[in-house]
Formats: structure tokens, C-alpha cells, sequence
């Protein structure tokens, strides 16, 4: 399936906010909503909201027939030039038998988030051919300091069409910033991770891992074949668990056209260390001749790049040489 990429955002263009996962509820318990809107503003963006993303139920969310509606109100109304997400959770994937997939289809737009997002964003990929962009959510937004890279990324791939090249970050965070924003944490990066030389070019697959594995075995899982993954996880996620979610990964039947894996970096409560993962990446056979780069700025840390599920990726490890350069248009 040809990939279809949505037109980039121009100044005065109209946002639509939803809650495929967490409802807004949660999130504005700490309240950043000003500096959110005041970000968007400064961009020339005008934010709306889907009718259902305050509503909350005992898993922090709401209904399926709420969500599946704002996210088809967010498609088919021409008003509305991209969709951002407003957190991300645990449960998109129950939208997808619901979802009209010809009206995505027929409405391209750029969506952006991540994490539990990860679902969706691939199903639309398998299922529509839509490039989507794996990426900070409304309320990363609210992050009042060390956001000025995270929405440097943001902005050259949703306003721009030139390839972003991407370096590691100077520094990184890995602290709860909305509980106290006059309280964060830098971590000097020691830069990337150059596991496996090579050089390989694809189409990128991926976001988080535990997530983009729920989609196995179903029509909304994207292929393989010819594939750059791109793949993070969460605090949740330890050495073991990692290992076993990528194996199962690996072993679908058009892994070995995979050409190429970068994964991101892991938060510090997760346990990985460098030699850990090489020894994980050593023992998966459809990774022999496969250039592997981890620790990069994508993942539940920040600061967050943004990256284009669908889109196309040139990756290349050299010794301790790595580069990775992502289009977009």
C-alpha cells in the first residue's frame, strides 16, 4: 500500500485535541492549560477539543463509542487540519474493530502522540496507507522548561518538508515535570549507542514496543518487510521484558525483512543498561546483518522527537559513527 502523507500545518490552521486513551480529566488535575494553549498560540494554532475527552471512567478514560466519535469528527470535519492526542494510557487498541477506516483514509491529516497511541498509529498505517507522527502529546506541551528541543523536532516535521537529521540531545529528563515545574532534573547524554554497524534504508514501523505488539495476529498490524523499526518502552519494562516483547516481534514471519532497528532510550526505574541490550540484540538471529542504534531522544523520557510512522528512515552505524536522517513528505 502506497503511503499517504498528510498536508503540513500552516499558521492559523486548526488542532483538534482528543482522548483516544486517558481522559483530559487526569491531566488537568495538574493544570497546565495556559502554558499548553500559549504554546499552540505562539505557533499560530488555534486548539479545539472533541466533545468526550473529559469524560473519565474507572480506568481514567471513557467509553468506546466517545472516543471512536471525536476521532471520526476530528477526520471529517475540513475545519480541522491535524489531531493531537491528549495523553497516552492503555486501551486504544479497543477502538479499532470500530473505526471507519475510508474516512481516514479519504481525510488524511496529521495525527500526532505516542505510547499507547503506538496502536492506533500503526493500524492506521496497515489499514489506510496514512503516514502519522509518533510524537509529544497536547499535554507534553504544558512542560513550562527544557521543552525548547522537543518542540524544535515538532515543528520541522509538521511545518516543514525538508529530512530532519537527527543528533542526540545535550542533555535529557527523566523526572515526573508536571508534579512540580520549578523542580527538574538534567542528565548530561552520553550519546547514542551504536550496537551493530551498517547502513539501511525502509519505511519506519514502530513507537512503543509492548504496545505495537498488541496489533500481531491482526488485520491493523503494518508489515515487516523492508522495515526500519523505530521501538521504546516505559519504566515498566525491564531488561527481561523488553528482551521477550522484542523476540516475539521478531519472530513474525516478515521480520527477516526488517532492515534496520533503532530503539530508544529507556527510563532509569526500567533497569536496561548498555551491555544488557547488547547482549539482547546478540541473541536475535533476524538482527544478524542488521544495523541496531539505540538510546536515542524517543521514548517516555525528554526531550521527545518526532518521527513519521509510514514515513521513510536512513540509518547508518558506522563504529561509532551513527546517523540517522528521517523524510517526512
Amino acid at each position: 500500500m502506497d503511503a499517504i502523507f498528510p498536508p503540513k500545518l500552516n499558521r492559523g490552521d486548526v488542532i483538534r485535541v482528543v482522548a483516544p486513551a486517558r481522559s483530559r480529566a487526569m491531566v488537568t488535575e495538574h493544570d497546565h492549560t495556559d502554558i499548553i494553549e500559549a504554546r499552540f498560540a505562539d505557533l499560530g494554532l488555534t486548539l479545539s477539543y472533541g466533545r468526550h475527552v473529559d469524560e473519565r471512567d474507572a480506568f481514567d478514560s471513557s467509553g468506546i463509542a466517545s472516543r471512536v466519535a471525536d476521532l471520526h469528527e476530528a477526520f471529517a470535519d475540513p475545519s480541522v487540519a491535524a489531531i493531537m492526542t491528549v495523553i497516552g494510557g492503555y486501551n486504544c487498541n479497543e477502538l479499532l474493530p470500530f473505526l471507519d477506516w475510508e474516512l481516514i483514509r479519504a481525510n488524511p491529516k496529521i495525527l500526532c502522540g505516542y505510547s499507547d497511541i503506538t496502536a492506533l498509529q500503526n493500524a492506521i498505517l496497515a489499514r489506510t496507507g496514512l503516514v502519522t507522527y509518533s510524537g509529544p502529546h497536547w499535554s507534553t506541551f504544558g512542560m513550562r522548561d527544557h521543552f525548547e528541543q522537543t518542540l524544535r523536532w515538532f515543528t520541522d516535521v509538521v511545518f516543514g518538508g525538508a529530512p530532519v537529521t537527527l543528533t542526540p540531545a545535550a542533555e535529557w529528563s527523566d523526572d515526573l515535570w508536571f508534579l512540580d515545574q520549578d523542580k527538574r532534573d538534567l542528565i548530561p547524554n552520553e550519546g547514542w549507542w551504536p550496537i551493530r554497524s551498517g547502513t539501511a534504508e525502509g519505511r519506519i514501523v514502530g513507537g512503543n514496543l509492548c504496545t505495537l505488539n498488541l496489533l500481531q495476529g491482526t488485520p491493523s498490524m503494518p508489515s515487516l518487510d523492508g522495515a526500519i523499526l523505530i521501538v521504546e518502552d516505559d519504566f515498566e519494562s525491564h531488561p527481561a521484558t523488553f528482551a521477550r516483547d522484542l523476540t516475539s516481534l521478531l519472530q513474525l514471519p516478515d521480520a527477516a525483512g526488517i532492515r534496520g532497528l533503532a530503539i530508544g532510550r529507556f527510563q532509569k526505574a526500567s533497569n536496561m543498561t548498555r551491555p544488557l541490550l547488547e547482549q539482547i540484540v546478540a541473541g536475535q538471529p533476524s538482527l544478524e546483518g542488521v544495523p541496531v542504534l539505540a538510546n536515542l531522544d524517543v521514548g517516555h523520557t525528554y526531550p521527545l522527537a518526532t518521527f513519521p510512522i509510514g514515513g521513510t528512515a536512513r540509518l547508518t552505524v558506522d563504529g561509532d559513527e551513527a546517523g540517522l536522517i528521517l523524510r517526512h513528505h
